[in-house]
């Protein structure tokens, strides 16, 4: 009993997913990056709640004088200014990240689920199966998304919708061949042969064994697509065939800041652009700081 007592405790052992979390952790750019994306969520959650026009609602006491009354002040209820149409920049600003935030956030999930699927599938299958499969991709891929989103917006109607189906029509591309190729790598390992030898369906094995061992790859990339589709949103939003007004995004706003930047105002351009920047270098650290954690190598 003694010695049972004085026995040396079993050190706990980590899971892969808590050294991947304390790895992340040490890295203060993610960390930092994470902390200020909370904030900009906070900023369009609560937001609201402080504004003094809505987006649509005209100041006409300031219309046409944006350089001399326009400013940002707190006096007024225009704490980030107005335009020349004498709208809150401030409302619009909320609007604007939240339509970024969602078209990244929703178009990234979209292009995750399908791209995953197809190619777990098609490297799964593997043989005539997978060669037409990723024949068809690398014909889509040929095809610049940009052009099928502009393509999309002046045949039908300029909306939310139509960009991200032209956004979900694209984007899952890369994705597909990623997974593919890391199934393929997985195939070759002793669990999936084991399964397969005591009798274990296809759609569990894929299910079970493919899919969980994939989900660094994908969190990792899906962190990378996050700011690409925000990009792609503001480029063509930028050219002018984004939402329509009165809706927005940091796309249109920074272009309608562009444009009067002449005339003294340039925080029209400056603040739309500042929320635009901070979403994307935000995404782009927390996206190193999975890649750094999640990467098998330093496990």
């Amino acid at each position: 009993m003694a010695f049972a007592a004085n026995a040396p405790s079993v050190a706990k052992g980590r899971s892969l997913w808590g050294d991947a979390r304390i790895r992340y952790l040490r890295n203060r750019a993610a960390v930092l990056a994470s902390c200020v994306l909370v904030l900009l969520i906070a900023f369009v959650l609560i937001g609201p709640v402080f504004a003094q026009y809505s987006i649509e609602e005209i100041d006409w006491g300031i219309m046409g004088q944006a350089a001399e009354l326009g400013k940002p002040t707190l006096a007024n209820g225009h704490f980030f200014g107005a335009d020349d149409l004498g709208r809150d920049l401030y409302a619009r600003t909320l609007q604007g990240t939240t339509t970024s935030l969602m078209v990244g956030l929703i178009g990234a999930s979209v292009a995750l689920v399908v791209g995953t699927a197809y190619g777990a599938i098609a490297g799964y299958v593997g043989g005539r199966t997978d060669n037409i499969m990723m024949r068809i991709v690398d014909i889509l891929m040929a095809i610049p998304s940009t052009l099928v989103i502009i393509l999309l917006m002046v045949i039908f109607e300029r909306s939310l919708i139509m960009i991200f189906i032209g956004l979900g029509l694209t984007g899952w591309l890369t994705m597909s061949r990623v997974v593919r190729g890391q199934t393929l790598s997985l195939m070759q390992r002793e669990f999936v042969e084991a399964a397969r030898a005591s009798g274990v369906s296809d759609v569990m094995i894929i299910w079970r064994h493919i899919l969980p061992n994939l989900l660094g790859v994908v969190i990792v990339y899906a962190s990378i697509l996050v700011p690409e589709m925000i990009l792609a949103e503001s480029f063509i939003s930028f050219l002018g065939l984004g939402v329509q007004e009165p809706n927005t995004s940091l796309g249109a706003l920074i272009a309608e800041g562009a444009g009067t930047m002449a005339y003294g105002t340039l925080w029209q351009l400056m603040i739309p652009l500042s929320f635009f920047m901070l979403t994307i270098l935000c995404m782009f650290f927390i996206g190193d700081g999975l890649r750094d954690a999640l990467d098998p190598k330093d496990r």
